[in-house]
């Protein structure tokens, strides 16, 4: 009954893909000065679920062919307007995308937390 929660599979995966774009962002800033150095970024989440989601799943361990877990995107190269130096970092949109990956692992945080109790509560405890 309880062997396949989604709900929860998908905030770890929220907060696993927050994780990631958060230390890609404190790499871009820490590169910010290096020259020929191109910015990192991944898709958001919900383009990501999106093509995930388009092929097939495992809902069950039986089931032969299929991803079950959700995984993170790869890491691509930023295509913007570059300094002299060559470098494409920009430290304002890296401070913005910091602070989204920040609120989207917290939102994952609140979820995990809300189906945890919804779940206790369920059990009676």
């Amino acid at each position: 009954m309880f062997q396949s929660l989604d709900v929860f599979r998908t905030a770890i995966a929220m907060a696993r893909h927050a994780g990631t774009q958060q230390a890609l962002s404190a790499q871009n800033i820490a590169n910010a000065d290096t020259p020929e150095y191109r910015a990192l970024e991944i898709p958001d989440f919900a383009s990501m679920l999106r093509t995930e989601g388009s092929g097939m799943r495992a809902t069950r361990d039986s089931h032969l062919h299929g991803d079950s877990a959700l995984g993170t995107a790869d890491p691509e190269t930023r295509r913007e307007a570059e300094d002299p130096n060559g470098n494409t970092v920009s430290i304002e949109l890296e401070l913005v995308t910091a602070t989204e990956a920040m609120r989207s692992h917290d939102r994952a945080l609140a979820i995990y937390r809300s189906n945890l109790n919804l779940l206790r509560a369920s059990l009676g405890r």
